[in-house]
């Protein structure tokens, strides 16, 4: 595989995760793709994780997914530099064409030296996923994604967004989460909602920088300094509560878009 990034730690990895996935999956693997920042052009590598998806041709046999979850253990304790960055999922092919949320589980590992191969619902963030996968995506392995993932409307993409507004950030859980997260999760958060209000009001998907930039020149006054902050360093404890209120915006703006697909 050449690089196809520009971190030779991150395409090692995913040279591992590749090789990995072709052992045990065989025939089984269509494609394998990169996802998220590393393709959107915001990769931090002190913050971001690397996100992929993996084409499967069906669901997998228990034995098969079980292989799959030691090889994921296996490349967590490998020692690579990005190795606990590794987010991603292995989709089904009739599951990668559309998202349908009666059949949406499926095997999937999040960020985090602890972290496993397991099964997970994918809420709506999918239709969002898809659409930076078909349009975005780099292939390691396998046809283009865009003869895989059927394209997603500018209105299916505000949907989505307004689901995951509404279904995670405008909780109460979500706001106590901000209170105890560190300094990096609350600029992250900031940069999430500039990210969505440039997606419900242009039906599109740009890079956590570029969405910052438009929402210092779109957005309110008020909201400056915060979206000035979130983009060039952390933000302490004491900006939580501009942080809710902020996240409390970017709600409001969804209202107009029902969040079921």
């Amino acid at each position: 595989m050449l690089p196809v990034t520009p971190f030779p730690d991150v395409d090692a990895l995913l040279e591992e995760l590749l090789q990995g996935a072709r052992a045990v999956l065989g025939e089984q693997l269509i494609g394998l793709y990169l996802d998220g920042s590393l393709v959107l052009g915001d990769f931090d590598p002190a913050r971001s994780d690397v996100d992929f998806l993996a084409a499967i041709a069906d669901d997998l046999f228990p034995e098969t997914a079980a292989q799959l979850v030691e090889m994921h253990r296996r490349l967590a304790a490998s020692g690579h530099p990005f190795a606990a960055e590794l987010e991603g999922s292995y989709i089904p092919l009739r599951a990668l064409r559309r998202h349908d949320p009666a059949g949406a589980t499926h095997l999937n590992i999040e960020r985090g030296p602890d972290e496993v191969l397991q099964p997970k619902l994918h809420h709506t963030d999918w239709v969002i996923h898809r659409h930076i996968v078909r349009e975005h995506g780099v292939a390691l392995f396998g046809p283009p994604p865009a003869t895989l993932i059927d394209s997603v409307s500018p209105d299916d993409l505000r949907r989505a967004t307004a689901g995951v507004l509404r279904s995670w950030w405008a909780t109460a859980e979500a706001a106590d989460a901000l209170r105890r997260a560190h300094p990096g999760y609350r600029a992250y958060a900031v940069q999430t909602m500039c990210r969505a209000l440039y997606t419900l009001e242009h039906g599109a998907v740009v890079s956590k920088p570029a969405a910052c930039r438009w929402a210092l020149a779109s957005q309110d006054g008020r909201w400056r300094e915060l979206i000035k902050q979130a983009m060039y360093g952390e933000l302490a404890a004491e900006a939580t509560s501009e942080t809710v209120s902020f996240i409390g915006h970017a709600v409001g703006k969804s209202r107009h878009w029902h969040p079921a697909l």
